[in-house]
C-alpha cells in the first residue's frame, strides 16, 4: 500500500496521485484530502487517517507540504518507507516572502498567507531527520519554489537522494520515482 500526501493547495485528485494510481496498479494508492494550509487541522486529520489504517505499514510519498507532514507523521506511525518529492521541510521560511498573498486550495477555499501560518508549521518540524526512518528524496535542482539544497543538506547523511538537474516544483520525474517505488511495494518490508 502507498499513501500519497498532496501539497499546499492541491488535493487527492492531483495529477501525481492519479499517475501513481495508474502506474502502480494493482498496488493500492490512497490519497487523503486534508487542509495543508491549516497545520493543526492537517496534523489532526492525517493522524486520524493513519490511525484508522491500524497495523498496516504503508509506504508514504509526500509532495511539497505533503513531504513536510509526511516526515512528521513518520515519527508517529510505522511507515515501511517515506518518499519525499521536492519537500517543503522548512515551510516557516517559505511563507514570509508571500505574506499577504491570497491563495486558493484545490477545493476552492481561499486563505491569506500570514506570519502566524508560517509559525504554526514549526510545531510539526523535525529536529533530526537522521533518526532511523527509511527515507528517499526526489529533488529537482530547478525547483523555483523550494531550494532543493535544504532537503539535500538535511538528509545527506541518512536518506537516499535522487537529484535531477532539470525540472521544477511540479516535478517532471514521476516515471523515475515510480521505478524506485515499485520494487519497495512488492518487497518483504510491506506489511
Amino acid at each position: 500500500m502507498l499513501v500519497y500526501l498532496h501539497g499546499l493547495n492541491s488535493s487527492s485528485r492531483a495529477a501525481k496521485a492519479e499517475t501513481l494510481r495508474t502506474r502502480l496498479a494493482p498496488y493500492p494508492v490512497l490519497a487523503p484530502d486534508y487542509p495543508a494550509h491549516q497545520p493543526r487541522a492537517a496534523a489532526e486529520r492525517l493522524s486520524a487517517f493513519f490511525a484508522d489504517l491500524g497495523p498496516a505499514r504503508p509506504a508514504v510519498i509526500g509532495s511539497s507540504m505533503g513531504g513536510f507532514y509526511g516526515q512528521w507523521l513518520a515519527r508517529r506511525f510505522a511507515f515501511s518507507h517515506l518518499f519525499l518529492i521536492n519537500p517543503a521541510l522548512t515551510p516557516w521560511d517559505l511563507f514570509p516572502p508571500r505574506l499577504g498573498e491570497i491563495m486558493t486550495t484545490a477545493q476552492g477555499e481561499t486563505y491569506q498567507v500570514t506570519a502566524e501560518l508560517g509559525e504554526a508549521t514549526r510545531a510539526y518540524g523535525i529536529a533530526d531527520p537522521c533518526d532511523g526512518v527509511s527515507t528517499t528524496l526526489f529533488l529537482d535542482r530547478g525547483d523555483e519554489v523550494i531550494d532543493y539544497r535544504i532537503a539535500e543538506s538535511l538528509y545527506r547523511d541518512c536518506g537516499r537522494l535522487l537529484i535531477w538537474d532539470d525540472g521544477d516544483h511540479s516535478f517532471q520525474h514521476m516515471e523515475e520515482a515510480i521505478d524506485c517505488i515499485r520494487p519497495h511495494l512488492s518487497g518483504p518490508h510491506q506489511g
